[in-house]
């Protein structure tokens, strides 16, 4: 019998249609951002319940785009979690602005919002909360913070497209939020990011913030009031995004049948008896991810070789798995700023634990089993 095919953590997934939207934008012969985008947009602007949307070359550069709308710079201060892309931290230093990293929730491993009410001094301007794997954070309760306080909201929804909050899509409410279309997400453009804005004046100032800050005026008219860098999606970009967002429905409903059967999977194999924690499997207050990741804490300080050892074994068999995140403040550039291990004792824990199993629309149930089995018999074999 031949050996299973390679199994990914992730996989993008193009189809046919989609394929041919881009081969006619390619014979066009207008390849950069043109009415594909203008149309991508407006698709996104329904999608969010009508609010002004615009689409970025990536969700990193629509987080910088969405502080400089807030005003953030030098000086201030932005809360946020450790557990996330390093973009997130990223961002806010490159408009001149101080991270501050709180500790997260063990339970959904996001911003713990306990943790950001003390963290708040003269000099916090903004919060940026990340829905890790789609989960977002309590909104009711950040909203409230953000109001008691004047702040501004970022929210670092890259991985959240379709998920809610009490029922209302994240992004169809609030104040600033950034969506990431990179291969791995739900919805992907290949590369690319949208902002969604509360108000068509800040749409309106995100625009230039696009394409090194120039303003055009009649025939031969350009102006640069606020420079900026070349954050524009193409069109070839926002054709895949088109033609995946017409199954975004079908796409988060099998994403959540798989994660349940991760659940059934994993209880049938016994991961919880070895020590891995599984995720939160719903969220009592009123979040519902759409399943962009599904990631497990494994016991990595029993393991011999650590969790890259229980990887290998795991990639020999033909599964691959990723680490979604390390915590940021432990990178050495944030050590320069301060920050050190020991500091945020929770996110340090997960960082060093975490990892993200195989979830994508086209596995199966036994690809999930196969998963499952095959962390187990590895934990075992590791465990000292």
């Amino acid at each position: 019998m031949s050996e299973p095919a390679f199994l990914p953590f992730a996989r993008p997934e193009i189809d046919a249609a989609t394929a041919q939207s881009v081969l006619a934008v390619l014979a066009s012969g207008w390849i950069t951002s043109g009415p594909k985008v203008l149309d991508f947009e407006a698709r996104l602007s329904e999608l969010f319940g009508g609010r002004a949307v615009r689409a970025f070359a990536n969700g990193s550069a629509t987080m910088e785009v969405a502080l400089r709308l807030a005003g953030i710079g030098p000086g201030d201060e932005v809360i946020t979690t450790p557990i996330t892309w390093v973009a997130t931290a990223n961002a806010i230093v490159a408009v001149g602005a101080r991270p501050v990293f709180v500790d997260v929730d063990p339970l959904t491993r996001n911003i713990d919002l306990s943790a950001v009410e003390a963290a708040v001094t003269p000099r916090t301007r903004a919060l940026m909360p990340v829905y890790l794997a789609g989960l977002p954070v309590d909104m009711d309760r950040l909203y409230a913070i953000a109001a008691r306080r004047r702040l501004r909201v970022v929210e670092d929804a890259a991985q959240a497209i379709d998920s809610r909050w009490q029922g209302r899509r994240i992004g169809s409410f609030g104040d600033l939020v950034s969506f990431s279309f990179q291969a791995n997400k739900n919805v992907t453009c290949a590369e690319g990011g949208c902002l969604v804005m509360a108000s068509a004046e800040e749409a309106e100032r995100a625009e230039p913030l696009r394409l090194q800050g120039v303003v055009r005026s009649g025939v031969d008219g350009m102006d640069v009031q606020v420079p900026s860098g070349k954050f524009n999606l193409s069109d070839i970009n926002a054709a895949i995004g088109i033609g995946q967002l017409a199954r975004l429905g079908e796409i988060t409903a099998r994403r959540a049948e798989l994660a349940q059967r991760y659940f059934e999977a994993a209880a049938q194999a016994g991961l919880e008896s070895l020590g891995i924690e599984l995720p939160l499997e719903r969220d009592e207050k009123g979040a519902t991810t759409n399943w962009h990741m599904f990631q497990v804490l494994v016991p990595a300080e029993r393991l011999s070789g650590g969790r890259a050892a229980l990887m290998q074994e795991m990639r020999d068999a033909g599964i691959g798995t990723g680490v979604h995140y390390p915590a940021v403040h432990t990178f050495s550039y944030y050590g320069s700023l301060g920050w050190r291990e020991g500091m945020l004792p929770n996110a340090e824990r997960i960082g060093r634990a975490i990892l993200t199993l195989p979830l994508f629309p086209s596995m199966r149930s036994s690809d999930v089993e196969r998963v499952c089995v095959c962390l187990a018999r590895s934990c075992k074999r590791l465990l000292s």
